[in-house]
C-alpha cells in the first residue's frame, strides 16, 4: 500500500483508487482497484446466503432457561441468552435437533424445520429432574476463566458458563471429594483439571483459553453418548 501525503502531487493510476480519510493530517492512500472490485462482488453472495439459511432465535422466561446451554445438531453454540446478534443462530434449510441443558433440570430437546430465509422462535421451558439424597456438606469451586463464556463441566456434565461461577457471590457448590472440571469453547484449545475438595472448602480455578485454528473435537462439545452421566444434585436453595 502506498501512502501519499496531501501535500504532494497524488499520482492516480488507472488500476488504483484514493481514499480520502478525514483526519488532522490528510492522507490519501492509494489502493489496488481489485480489492474494492472484490468486495462488492461478494455482496451479492452475502444476500443470497441471508436468504438461504433460516435463523433460530431462543427465548427463556426465568434466569435458568438464559443461563442453560444450547446444543444444536450434537455441537455446542453457547449459552441461551448470548444467541444473538453476532452470535445468532443461522442454519441452512432442513430438520436439525435442539438440546438445551441445565444442572439439575432435564435436557429440553426438539427437532425443528428450518426454512430458508424465515426466522423461527423456539420458547425454552427447563423441568427440575429428580434428583437423591442431599449432600451433609458442600465444597465450593470458584471459576475465573477468560472467555467467561466458556461452557463448565463437572465429572462430564454441563453446569453453566463461567460467568456463573465468577465474581463476588458466584460460586459453584459441589458434593466434596474427587471431581473432574473441563471448561470448553469452540474456537479454544479445551481446559481440564481435577479438585479435591474437603467439606466446607473453597477452591479457586484460574486461567485463560487458548485460541486455536484446530476444529474442535472435545465430545462434551458435541452429542450425547450412552455413558452420560445422570444429573447430580443441585445445590441447597439460599436460606431466606
Amino acid at each position: 500500500m502506498t501512502l501519499t501525503s496531501l501535500h504532494c502531487p497524488a499520482i492516480r493510476h488507472p488500476t488504483s483508487a484514493i481514499i480520502e480519510v478525514p483526519m488532522k493530517h490528510v492522507y490519501k492512500f492509494r489502493l489496488p482497484l481489485f480489492i474494492f472490485l472484490a468486495f462488492f462482488a461478494t455482496l451479492p453472495t452475502l444476500r443470497a446466503q441471508n436468504q438461504v439459511m433460516g435463523e433460530l432465535q431462543f427465548e427463556g422466561l426465568t434466569k435458568v432457561e438464559k443461563t442453560s446451554g444450547v446444543w444444536v445438531d450434537g455441537q455446542y453454540v453457547g449459552y441461551l441468552k448470548e444467541l444473538k446478534g453476532n452470535k445468532k443462530v443461522l442454519l441452512l434449510p432442513g430438520d436439525h435437533t435442539i438440546s438445551v441443558r441445565q444442572n439439575g433440570y432435564q435436557d429440553f430437546n426438539k427437532t425443528v424445520l428450518v426454512k430458508p430465509g424465515e426466522k423461527q422462535s423456539i420458547v425454552v421451558a427447563m423441568i427440575k429432574a429428580p434428583t437423591g439424597l442431599m449432600p451433609a456438606t458442600w465444597a465450593i469451586l470458584k471459576i475465573a476463566v477468560n472467555p467467561n463464556r466458556a461452557a463448565v463441566f463437572l465429572d462430564g456434565r454441563f453446569v453453566g458458563h463461567v460467568s456463573e461461577f465468577e465474581g463476588i457471590g458466584r460460586s459453584l457448590q459441589v458434593v466434596p471429594g474427587a471431581h473432574a472440571v473441563k471448561i470448553a469453547l469452540p474456537g479454544y484449545k479445551t481446559f481440564e483439571t481435577s479438585v479435591n475438595p474437603s467439606a466446607n472448602q473453597k477452591i479457586e480455578i484460574r486461567t485463560n483459553l487458548l485460541k486455536s485454528s484446530v476444529p474442535v473435537t472435545d465430545p462434551s462439545l458435541g452429542s450425547d453418548s450412552p455413558e452420560r452421566p445422570t444429573a447430580p444434585p443441585p445445590p441447597p436453595e439460599p436460606q431466606r
